[in-house]
């Protein structure tokens, strides 16, 4: 049989089942799914897991279930599910069906009951404290419940009458029965069902007893004939009670195969639902999709391409250990995307009106598009000889090697004219009020004429009669340091992660479609929103490039 070439461990693995025939009896077709809890919305490290458990559906030509593993009704709701379907079908990612772990409820309560009946279950009254402290440590075995023993007849009974409501939260729990002296702490009795007097999102108050992820998951997979799971590395020592319950609640096989992966983990990005939630409510950001978020409505809010994320998943590959990724790395990704895709336009931060003495009237100049895309073409921009430049692209005291503006210098509006200074305005604070040049025709940009002027720098420039307000929006990691330190990250968040500047722009920009992403040039990548009529410019990635490819 042929079989495609494996590219990481996790295909190794799959390609041996394959030759050894352990996918019988479904002609060999790979089935995979992509399981998220829909307790919040997803963020950049469920995109890796994405591109694996994607890819191989692609690669094998197999099926892919997308499925909410929705088994804690108090955190769970409709809103992170539709969160999650529209962030993979943002991303570009096909399934073939969406089903959910509360779909098996009335399967998984069999399955446990064939558990009870099997030897394998028991009721226990112990607490949940009384369960930690009764669980044993690495080095000490646990101490089995009192109630471990109980019969088949009593277990099932009480089993029955937890269903029906009869005891409170906490009163009961079922627990599977396997070995208290286990050196796998997850094998020494685990909890499978739990008492919660919580209407589910899904199911309503059908139920007041809910299946536990470790036990749910496993046979969620195996009721859809899942045949390779593939998961985080924290799962990996669950694995062997994955396989203890997929095994007795007897399933045919193939059965399911569990292979662990390193997870992604970025510098200076917060990648957990559960602090970003916090964020959420305690209001340090606007919501799940602000653009400082690591989630994937967050990205996309920002402007980040979904293709420049598959390519960093890519990039980044498939490992088996622990790891840290640069978020220059990252960076560096959607950059080289929006220098290929994004056009070219003109905006200054930080205004300072500039002057051209000897001009007048006004003119319309050829604009590149986009240089580094082929056959983008120009367009026209206006220029009146008022116009703003930077206030970083003019010094009074330049340091050697300076290319850009200062007094009695030379520099090139781009598109247009080089100018030289010759005088400069200042206010009453002393601040550059305004900058007087003289331009020189011979000098227009595209226009081939030799000229003796020269010019060592070129700077971005608006024109002061048809460039239009705007609000520039600079972020920052939402994390101030690069490590993992053992510390409430709380103490780690940067407040200084959104900072916000007014200047002007060409108006093109404000013409344009919101969500359009563009290169401000010499500034950075920026995404058009529009606010009551306002023009925003929302930064996606700085322009300047920090990671050593």
């Amino acid at each position: 049989m042929d079989l495609p070439e494996a590219s990481n461990f996790i295909e190794q693995f799959i390609n041996e089942d394959i030759r050894a025939g352990k996918l019988e009896p479904v002609n060999n077709r790979v089935q995979v799914r992509f399981p998220p809890e829909p307790n919040g919305y997803l963020h950049i490290g469920h995109i890796k897991a994405m591109c694996i458990n994607f890819g191989v559906k692609e690669k094998y030509g197999g099926k892919l279930n997308l499925r909410m593993d929705d088994t804690n009704p108090a955190k769970e709701d409709y809103e992170y599910v539709n969160s999650i379907v529209d962030a993979v079908k943002w991303l570009g990612f096909e399934y073939d069906k969406l089903v959910f772990a509360s779909d098996y409820y009335d399967r998984l309560y069999e399955i446990a009951e064939k558990f009870i009946l099997d030897g394998n279950a028991y009721v226990c009254d112990l607490s949940a404290a009384e369960i930690t402290a009764t669980r044993g440590t690495l080095t000490e075995p646990g101490i089995p419940s009192p109630y471990r023993n109980r019969t088949v007849e009593e277990n099932l009974k009480l089993f029955r009458e937890m269903r029906d409501g009869k005891y409170p939260d906490g009163a009961k729990t079922l627990r599977a029965k396997i070995d208290m002296a286990s050196p796998n702490l997850n094998m020494r009795d685990p909890v499978i069902y739990r008492i919660a007097h919580v209407p589910h999102y899904r199911t309503g108050d059908k139920w007041c007893i809910y299946p536990m992820y470790d036990y749910a998951h496993p046979l969620s997979d195996a009721i859809e004939g899942v045949t390779h799971s593939l998961c985080s590395l924290e799962f990996e020592n669950h694995r062997p009670l994955y396989e203890w319950f997929v095994e007795r609640a007897g399933f045919s096989a193939p059965l399911p195969r569990q292979i662990e992966f390193a997870r992604l983990n970025i510098t200076n990005m917060l990648m957990s639902k559960r602090y970003l939630k916090k964020l959420v409510d305690e209001g340090f950001v606007r919501g799940w999709d602000d653009p400082r978020m690591p989630t994937v409505a967050g990205l996309k809010n920002r402007g980040v391409p979904p293709e420049a994320l598959k390519k960093f998943c890519a990039d980044v590959g498939v490992a088996k250990a622990y790891s840290v990724v640069s978020s220059a790395q990252l960076d560096s990704c959607i950059r080289d995307n929006l220098n290929f895709n994004a056009e070219r336009a003109m905006a200054v931060l930080n205004p300072v009106k500039l002057t051209v003495t000897n001009y007048s009237g006004e003119e319309e100049l050829d604009f590149e598009i986009n240089p580094m895309k082929e056959g983008s073409g120009v367009r026209k921009i206006k220029f009146t000889g008022n116009v703003y430049i930077d206030a970083d692209d003019f010094s009074l005291d330049p340091p050697p090697k300076y290319k850009r503006l200062q007094k009695g210098g030379t520099v090139r509006l781009k598109g247009a004219y080089i100018v030289r200074c010759d005088d400069v305005l200042f206010d009453e604070e002393g601040n550059v009020k305004q900058i007087l040049c003289t331009y020189f025709p011979e000098t227009r940009s595209g226009s081939g004429a030799e000229t003796p002027i020269k010019a060592k720098g070129v700077i971005q420039w608006v024109d002061a009669k048809y460039g239009c307000d705007a609000e520039f929006r600079r972020y920052q990691p939402l994390l101030k340091d690069e490590q993992y330190p053992e510390q409430d990250y709380g103490e780690r968040l940067n407040t200084e992660s959104e900072q916000i500047c007014f200047g002007k722009a060409e108006p093109y920009l404000k013409d344009s479609a919101d969500g359009k992403p563009f290169q401000a040039m010499r500034t950075g990548y920026f995404k058009k929103c529009s606010e009551g009529g306002a023009l925003i410019l929302s930064e996606i990635v700085s322009l300047k490039d920090g990671y050593n490819k």
